[in-house]
Formats: C-alpha cells, structure tokens, sequence
C-alpha cells in the first residue's frame, strides 16, 4: 500500500510517499480503509521532533491523527464493528497515522461516520471538533447564557467551537484576523475582534465567563486578555507549549487541555453533524501524495482553516 511516512526528524522534505507493507489487525483492532485524514498541526511539531517528550514516536512514522473510512478486516474481540461499516476516529498520537490507504485502529476509538456528508470529509471532525467540545464543556463547564471569548477563532478548531457554544446558548465573541472574519461570522459568532489591528483585551467591554485560547500569543498578552474573566471564572488553553494564567485573588482557574479520544464524545458530535447543528468547517482538499508540500506551507504560515488529505 502507499504511505507518507518519515524516517527521521526534521523539516518537511524528510517525508515520502512510498510503499509500505498491509498492516493486520490485532485483538481489539480492525483494519480500515482510509477515505481520508487531514492535516493538524501537532503533526508537523512532532514531524519536526521537537515534540518527542510528550509524544515520542517509532521510527519511520506515519503522521495523519483523523481517520475516516470503512472497515476493511477485523481483529478477534473487536466486537459492535462488521466490514464495511463507515466509521471516523481520532488515533493515538504516537501510534502509526492515517496517511495511508489502510491503517490499524482500536475498535474502542471509532465512532459511525455520518451519514450526511462524503464520508472523506468526516475526517475534519474528530481532532478538532473533540478538542472544541473539551474546552468548552469540560475544562470550561459552559452553561446557556454565558459569555465566551474565543482567541484564535479562525484556526481549524475555532469554527466547532463558536457553533458548539451559540448551540448551547452562550454569547460568543472571537477573535480572527480579516482573511478569516467570514468563517468565523458564518460560524455565529455574536462580536469579531480583529486581533491584527485591535486590542483584544480593551475591546471587551463586559467581563467575560470563559476565555478560550486556541493560538500560540504572547504570555504577557495572554494574562492581559485573562484580565477580561469574571471573578471565579475560567481560562482555558489549548495550546502545549504555553500555560493558562491564573489568578487567584479573584478565583480565575487557568486550565490546560490536553484532548483525548473519545468515542462517545465524538458520537454526539456527528449526531450534531446529521441533525444539522454542527457544520464541518473545511478549507481544501489536497490527495495524499500533497501532503508533504501541505508540510511545506503550513511551515510558511500559509496555511489556513482544516486540509482534508484524500486517500
């Protein structure tokens, strides 16, 4: 089968699109044929090797954290799954990915796919719309008339997570830069802030429930922006390489998301999906042998909103 796998670290030319052996599937996996993967961009950092602590993987690697396909072979215990069934998941980051024609995956993190869109775009879902949905629910505990500000809306993640929070009832103002505005507006956010030409944190003018962060900012900048929180509010990061600011005086709680499959989870996200409430967010479309010149862009800052990688 054909892979883009890399056997060392560094910058995006040490991936290639070559022949691999048919993985087989264990007790508790199945084999899927992959529709498609998409690009994040945690796989770039561990592509480049800088992220080997926490994610430390073997050697060559096979990137690609989304999957969505159908089953193609069954491991024995691998129960609730027959093949041909449709299905999406997030993959262990350290485990081979989906940029591959097949891939191997625990029965345990795969979910049905949904039924209405092309079962390759599903695979903008499962990362992104988990990570939106931990922040927002779990770390964040949002309730129905809250106030949110979302930092960094206009990156993949930011779409799931202004539609996440207008669903359930909050007032949303986001960040984004003008070539994203649109997105993010379409998404339903109540206020855009443009963070290229604003002060964030002096154009809020009401205190807010929740802040959310979803890009890389400066930290000084960031404990401005937290300023914003209401007393006993929540910072919520989800950024690795920086942490969320406290303040215990006032009872703000500064959190650090580290998002986790799961299946159940993301069940409730593609039902969402079908009922029409949540909206994939996709940029493009490129076919697996791009993917190592997608590495390239996203090295460039050229690269914008969730890249589904055709298989």
């Amino acid at each position: 089968m054909k892979a883009v796998r890399f056997h060392e670290y560094g910058d995006a030319d040490v991936l290639r699109y070559e022949d691999v052996d048919l993985p087989v599937p264990a007790a508790g996996q199945v084999r899927i044929k992959v529709a498609a993967t998409s690009f994040n961009p945690v796989d770039a950092g561990i592509r480049g090797g800088g992220l080997q602590g926490p994610f430390p993987v073997a050697l060559p690697h096979t990137p690609g954290i989304d999957v969505a396909g159908a089953v193609d072979a069954i491991g024995a215990g691998a129960d609730g799954l027959a093949v041909g069934d449709e299905v999406i998941g997030f993959l262990p980051m350290v485990g081979a990915g989906a940029a591959a024609e097949y891939v191997i995956a625990a029965a345990e993190v795969l979910t049905s796919a949904p039924s209405s869109v092309p079962l390759a775009d599903a695979a903008a879902l499962p990362l992104v719309g988990l990570t939106a949905w931990q922040a927002l629910f779990e770390l964040g505990q949002l309730t129905a008339g809250q106030r949110v500000l979302i930092t960094g809306a206009g990156g993949a993640v930011g779409a799931y997570a202004v539609q996440l929070a207008k669903n359930a009832g909050a007032y949303v103002i986001a960040t984004a830069s003008p070539r994203s505005a649109d997105r993010v507006r379409a998404a339903g956010a109540d206020e855009i802030v443009d963070h290229t030409a604003t002060d964030v944190a002096g154009a809020v003018t009401e205190p807010v429930d929740i802040l959310l962060n979803l890009a890389p900012i400066d930290p000084p900048e960031f404990a401005k922006q937290a300023a914003s929180v209401r007393s006993g509010g929540t910072v919520v990061n989800t950024t690795v390489w920086m942490q969320a600011p406290s303040d215990e005086a006032r009872g703000v709680r500064g959190l650090n998301l580290f998002v986790r499959s799961d299946a159940e989870q993301l069940a409730g996200l593609v039902a969402a999906v079908d009922r029409g409430d949540l909206h994939l967010d996709i940029s493009r479309r490129i076919q697996l042998e791009d993917l190592p010149a997608l590495h390239k862009e996203a090295a460039d800052g050229a690269v914008s909103g969730k890249v589904v990688v055709l298989v």
